[in-house]
């Protein structure tokens, strides 16, 4: 019996031996072919912008071809399924963004754990947001804004994106906050929400500051704050949302490089210096600017103490205010 379990305990101790050996050799020899980046958005938008670029910025370092992959649909999930389910070898990569932490939330059904099914790589940078209301509305502060859907409950409207994209998240963070009582009013996208707010159909929304801030600096629509931690360099003038009375309300819609869980330290190291230099290049900042992409790059143990962060708060808000998918 001893010979049995001291056969077996040298069998598992050669199978680590090697495990360990193959994956040292696949870090020394990587990267020595094509890379594949999905972008779980369809071509064109922010995301992609934002893909693409980086893509090509981490061939440049690698010294291999870098292609985009999009693969769009169920709030991001279908393309990171795919990273998920991918050899750990750093040859299929995820460009991911903070629609994955709330689509752990909202789906039932994953094929994946978005905290253990990924390993992290790099912050590649955010976009961030700000809420703002019809000229026709009598607020100029949040302070104003919350005074007044309090005295009209369920009457002053409120736009989002859709059910559980982070325009409507962030709206019941504020409904929950506040305790204001506004009906929200789900659209399709940023682009078909515009022409009610700037009529006042609709009267708040939470949305992206390259979108809003065009109509803000030309006086069609007004800004009540920022959110985020810091004021924005372009419009410093505007407070954040914190700085409005609403501590906490500090999040960020985030794009970061991910890899399949498993894959070795040495080719995650790599890929971070990659992605710090990237980052730290003036080009590619100015490339992402009418995008309005902050670039912002971290420690592998920074992007998972935030994916960590993030999921635990839209899981909070989204049970609290009840959120589902149509």
């Amino acid at each position: 019996m001893k010979k049995k379990i001291a056969r077996l305990a040298a069998l598992a101790l050669s199978v680590g031996v090697l495990a360990f050996g193959t994956g040292c050799a696949l870090a020394q020899t990587y990267p020595s072919k094509t890379i594949r980046l999905v972008v779980p958005f369809p071509p064109a938008g922010a995301t992609d912008v934002l893909g693409r670029a980086i893509a090509q910025k981490l061939s440049e370092g690698l010294g291999q071809p870098v292609v985009v992959e999009n693969r769009p649909g169920a709030g991001s999930t279908i393309g990171s399924d795919i990273v998920a389910k991918a050899a750990p070898d750093g040859y299929t990569l995820l460009l991911a963004s903070g629609s994955l932490a709330i689509a752990s939330n909202l789906y039932t059904k994953l094929g994946f754990d978005t905290l253990k099914s990924f390993t992290p790589i790099s912050l590649v940078g955010h976009v961030p947001h700000m809420l703002v209301v019809s000229p026709s509305i009598p607020a100029n502060s949040v302070k104003e804004l919350v005074a007044l859907a309090k005295s009209k409950p369920g009457q002053l409207s409120a736009a989002s994106q859709g059910n559980g994209t982070l325009s409507h998240l962030e709206l019941e963070m504020f409904k929950l906050s506040t305790g204001a009582d506004m009906l929200h009013v789900p659209y399709k996208g940023s682009n078909n929400v515009m022409p009610d707010l700037l009529a006042g159909n609709v009267s708040v929304f939470f949305d992206s500051v390259p979108s809003s801030m065009p109509l803000v600096k030309s006086g069609k629509l007004k800004a009540l704050g920022v959110v985020g931690a810091k004021r924005l360099p372009m419009s410093p003038d505007i407070p954040t949302l914190a700085e409005a009375g609403l501590p906490g309300f500090d999040m960020k819609n985030w794009f970061a490089l991910l890899a399949p869980a498993g894959t070795p330290a040495e080719i995650v190291g790599l890929l971070n210096t990659q992605v710090q230099k990237a980052v730290a290049s003036p080009d590619l900042a100015a490339r992402l600017a009418d995008q309005g992409v902050i670039l912002e790059a971290s420690t592998p143990k920074q992007l998972a103490t935030l994916m960590q962060s993030d999921v635990a708060k839209w899981g909070k808000i989204i049970r609290s205010a009840n959120v589902r998918l149509n």
